[in-house]
């Protein structure tokens, strides 16, 4: 009985968290989550950055959609790696929250969510693939330790949720 308690409650904080995102979100200046995903992306890419592993990226934009918390903009590397919000980009990824913490947990591979429809790619594909290749490579280890606990914690979560379904 606690068991499916906990289940059902966990299937009902799923359905709500995207709408709590998506409000916050809505809450906050475009150019502040500009500035906020700006330092995110380049705390978690600093090997690749340093690397130049992301050379595929320059003069190219690409247009991350996070469809259920209405999270919509592009990156692309001038002389540094830049957010903008999405205006034209070469090649858009879009998914839902669970399937990206997912993927960044590695509990997900991205062609089996691409496969399922549960990642979207659109434009130039070639460069979609080099991205995807990108996100698979990216190691939680670059993420100050909280958020590596909690990206590792909600993916158990969303996995053993999956596998009870």
């Amino acid at each position: 009985m606690a068991q499916a308690f906990a289940h059902q409650f966990s299937q009902h904080l799923l359905h709500i968290a995207p709408k709590v995102g998506r409000r916050s979100l809505n809450l906050m200046p475009d150019k502040l989550k500009m500035i906020a995903l700006n330092k995110l992306l380049n705390l978690v890419l600093t090997e690749q950055l340093k690397s130049d592993e992301l050379h595929f990226l320059k003069q190219k934009w690409v247009g991350i959609c996070i469809d259920d918390i209405g999270l919509h903009f592009e990156v692309g590397i001038e002389q540094e790696l830049r957010v903008r919000g999405l205006t034209q980009p070469d090649v858009t990824l879009s998914a839902n929250v669970p399937e990206l913490i997912l993927v960044a947990a590695g509990k997900e591979d991205p062609d089996t969510l691409f496969f399922q429809r549960k990642l979207r790619i659109e434009g130039d594909t070639e460069l979609g693939l080099e991205v995807k290749n990108l996100l698979m490579s990216i190691e939680l280890d670059n993420l100050p330790k909280p958020a590596q606990v909690g990206i590792e914690q909600m993916a158990k979560l969303l996995h053993a949720l999956q596998t009870k379904d």
